[in-house]
């Protein structure tokens, strides 16, 4: 398949963004996809990805995948197919590395454990978390609150999984609460598909996770390969692998194996968005936003592997005993920080009980939320430890 440079007509164009919600001047050396991508790198919010996982919790292992590592592993794969596809490299970069900021401590168990404590408070969405990181909860700029990013990014982070309102949306309801509030004063149009950079910084996401979950999983003893032998796609792969290097140690057998899935995913996505793009006429990005469906897509053969492979994982890896009693420690640290805080908000650190108001009150479950977000999963022990256990020091 041929690697194109020049960006096609759908493709984001710097020189076209609809620019920034505060105006600033134009860099002479960088796009503004590029200086995007540059902010969110050089943010707190970024840095503290290190100490975050999905599965795993920190400290069970160093080979273990974080938030930072899996969101290096899907701007790569974001880059190589918007090379391929003539999109704009910088701003699907950009949004692969932005996906996970608004993604609490502890994975999955963490979202989960404040998605029940803010039910009563409007709940709690990561995408919608990640948008306020941006937006608001960074204070590094002079001149502004957040990190001042195009429209186009920030209509990625929060509609990469799709238009979030009209007859489109994927999910009933109104969007969240933080995304419907500042669209209303920087309008991302909520209606509509994202940009085709988007979409393929969405399934690059799905190809990383999916693949380092297999890795991780093996490493980690919670399944062998064996297991994985009725697997469509992954059991035939590894069978492939087994064949042309008998014998081959169980560590290279892994590695060899995921590299082949990802390409063999990555190649389905290109075949697959081709076809829907020369499909639809588009020749603009605003025509990719417009269309009924996605642009960015795996084949139906691949989309029915990909769910045979969530479903092994669901079963043999999110659900495993020793994941199951990690993610209930996990969720029990989670809820009694934010009990705490929310009872107490003078127990928060003195600049955010500013923010904070009365005890029970909306504005501070929305105050600790944000506290607890930011957190990495060392950072939630400890404080847990400091605020639970009569023995440890306070300071």
């Amino acid at each position: 398949m041929p690697i194109l440079h020049k960006l096609a007509p759908f493709a984001c164009q710097p020189a076209r963004s609809r620019g920034r919600l505060f105006p600033e001047p134009e860099s002479g050396t960088r796009s503004c996809f590029q200086r995007d991508r540059d902010r969110i790198i050089h943010s707190a919010a970024f840095r503290r990805l290190e100490y975050k996982t999905q599965v795993f919790v920190n400290h069970e292992g160093d080979f273990f995948r974080t938030r930072l590592t899996h969101s290096l592993e899907v701007s790569q794969i974001t880059r190589s197919i918007c090379r391929c596809l003539g999109l704009d490299e910088d701003l699907g970069e950009a949004l692969a590395l932005a996906h996970d900021l608004g993604h609490p401590p502890f994975g999955h168990a963490g979202e989960d454990a404040l998605k029940d404590m803010m039910r009563p408070f409007g709940g709690f969405d990561h995408n919608a978390q990640s948008l306020k990181v941006v937006t608001a909860l960074e204070a590094r700029y002079a001149e502004f609150d957040g990190l001042n990013l195009t429209w186009e990014t920030l209509e990625g982070i929060v509609k990469h999984n799709g238009p979030l309102t009209g007859p489109r949306a994927r999910h009933a309801g109104p969007p969240p609460a933080a995304i419907a509030a500042y669209s209303d004063i920087h309008d991302l149009r909520l209606d509509t598909h994202a940009s085709a950079e988007a979409q393929v910084a969405a399934l690059s996401d799905d190809i990383a996770y999916n693949n380092h979950d297999i890795d991780d999983g093996l490493r980690a003893g919670l399944f062998g390969i064996a297991d994985l032998a009725d697997v469509p796609l992954v059991g035939p792969v590894f069978a492939e692998v087994e064949a042309r290097y008998p014998g081959i140690d169980w560590s290279r057998k892994i590695h060899e194996s995921v590299r082949r899935l990802i390409g063999l995913m990555v190649d389905d996505l290109l075949a697959e968005t081709e076809r829907r793009i020369a499909e639809s006429g588009a020749r603009h990005p605003d025509d990719v936003r417009d269309l009924d469906g996605p642009v960015a897509a795996f084949s139906e053969t691949m989309t029915a592997n990909d769910k045979a492979l969530k479903k092994f994982l669901f079963d043999h890896m999110y659900r495993h005993y020793k994941v199951n009693r990690m993610a209930s420690k996990a969720r029990r640290v989670v809820r009694e920080l934010f009990a705490l805080f929310l009872d107490e908000p003078n127990c928060l650190p003195t600049d955010w009980q500013h923010r904070a108001g009365a005890a029970g009150k909306a504005t501070t479950a929305r105050v600790a939320v944000d506290y607890i977000a930011a957190m990495t999963d060392r950072a939630a022990l400890d404080e847990h430890h400091t605020l639970f256990d009569v023995r440890a020091r306070t300071s």
